[in-house]
């Protein structure tokens, strides 16, 4: 026999932005419902963002082995039990799993569905046998990997980030497609771990950031021995035994590539299927769920919030949208959310990271009052002590010294990012962080390093040598 529950909040997927919604409006005093048809904690925790730091560290590891000489440690080729990797993944996602979990979300008062939702109506979704009235709806269903229309794709095993970190045996030879985040990321972290790799990128690797910048994750993906095809054509796609072969184009030249294993990593499309968004009078498309400022769907009672939406698609921006939906739909505030001032990062070796403008976004916008500020990390002695000095920080700086973005390329470049972000939304100029003292040594100065040659012409210029053997005249 079925059941019909009515409650305040019905939330459609348990990743990042899901139960971020879930805890926090159980925990203010609202009936919630969640449903998830496959696992707890989303794509993030279980295919993403956990599993694929997880395996970068054990990279980066394996490269810290082979590169100890510069410390006067000689340094070892590691050897690399790939089924353990696998384990000490396994167990990173194993160890966090407690925090997304049915019982813990179940004792703090949400009633958990395990099971696919579908719309029947624009204020009913059914799950299973039980039927779920509610005041308003979450989706939150996420993305998953996108499948690019290659001919002979569907005829080959391939892989991508939700079956590549099953893996018990190291790859001999990875290809990927896509040189964005994804592909950069695993194709270097394959790399440091023994397996031979080949990128394939329809454009430019990492071709989202600033190309200054990038240039150095890319230069080192090419030193670690990742080979980086750009600006190729991708033809098709064939079993080759029990090999696969990929067949490309550059410049109308064809050429074959051959591998074991064939990872896509080439985009992301949002989990719309299956849900009969139509029945609830929610409009979307392949890229998404259309939703307005308050993250409002079509139907003003269901909210759409994280990758599903259509924007950004990172965990952070996911669990920003939670609270905007929970002043929306708990508080009744008209609450907006604002994307202008998104982080992200690369987690490639060295990082990228950014936020706001990047300078030919900013040029193109303000033309010439725009000044950019650069500080390399070879002149920060953190960086030298540490031999880590292949870094460079470019802060993008409007009229009166109005910060407008900020690019980050180094080692920890994401941890350094964070006082940018909070510089471009509260709005402070370079003057702040020109004046805020950096603990010595520490990678941190490089930040407040390039603040300070905003001022450099104006301090040291010869208008100031005049003030300064004026005022001197007086004792």
């Amino acid at each position: 026999m079925g059941q019909t529950l009515n409650t305040d909040l019905c939330i459609i997927g348990a990743g990042s932005g899901g139960l971020s919604v879930a805890a926090g409006a159980v925990q203010m005093g609202a009936d919630v419902v969640l449903i998830e048809k496959a696992k707890m904690g989303g794509d993030c925790l279980n295919y993403g963002c956990v599993p694929s730091k997880s395996i970068i560290a054990a990279g980066h590891t394996a490269d810290v082995m082979r590169r100890s000489s510069r410390f006067g440690i000689k340094c070892v080729e590691p050897t690399v039990d790939f089924s353990a990797v696998r384990d000490h993944v396994r167990s990173v996602i194993a160890a966090i799993e407690p925090h997304d979990s049915v019982e813990r979300f179940e004792s703090l008062g949400v009633k958990v569905l395990q099971d696919a939702a579908v719309f029947t109506g624009p204020r009913e979704v059914k799950a299973g046998d039980t039927v779920v009235r509610a005041k308003r709806f979450v989706i939150a269903t996420g993305s998953s990997a996108a499948v690019p229309p290659i001919r002979g794709i569907d005829d080959v095993p391939y892989l991508t980030n939700e079956t590549v970190f099953e893996l018990d045996e190291r790859p001999e030879h990875l290809i990927v497609i896509g040189g964005g985040p994804i592909g950069s990321e695993l194709a270097q972290a394959h790399r440091r771990l023994g397996a031979e790799v080949t990128l394939l990128e329809m454009f430019r690797v990492l071709g989202k950031d600033d190309p200054e910048v990038t240039e150095l994750a890319r230069r080192r993906l090419a030193e670690d021995g990742v080979v980086i095809r750009e600006g190729i054509k991708i033809l098709s796609v064939a079993a080759e035994g029990k090999e696969i072969s990929v067949e490309i184009e550059t410049g109308g030249q064809k050429e074959t590539i051959t591998g074991s294993h064939l990872l896509v990593a080439a985009g992301r499309r949002a989990n719309v299927d299956g849900l009969a968004l139509e029945t609830a009078g929610v409009t979307y498309s392949p890229r998404g769920i259309e939703v307005d400022a308050r993250l409002r769907t079509s139907n003003k009672r269901i909210f759409a919030i994280g990758d599903v939406a259509g924007g950004l698609q990172f965990t952070h921006v996911a669990g920003y949208h939670a609270g905007i939906v929970i002043r929306n739909a708990l508080f009744r505030l008209p609450a907006k959310a604002s994307h202008d001032f998104v982080p992200w990062v690369t987690f490639t070796d060295p990082e990228i990271a950014h936020v706001g403008l990047t300078e030919t976004q900013a040029k193109e916008r303000f033309g010439d009052e725009v000044k950019v500020l650069r500080w390399s990390f070879e002149e920060n002695d953190r960086a030298q002590a540490e031999r880590e000095t292949e870094g460079l920080i470019k802060v993008v700086v409007g009229k009166r010294g109005k910060i407008l973005g900020a690019s980050i390329g180094g080692p920890r470049a994401g941890e350094l990012l964070q006082p940018w972000v909070l510089a471009l939304s509260q709005g402070l100029k370079i003057g702040a962080m020109a004046n805020a003292i950096a603990p010595y040594p520490t990678l941190s100065e490089v930040g407040k390093r390039a603040a300070g040659s905003y001022y450099t012409e104006a301090l040291f210029g010869e208008r100031t040598r005049k003030i300064v053997r004026f005022l001197l005249r007086f004792g």
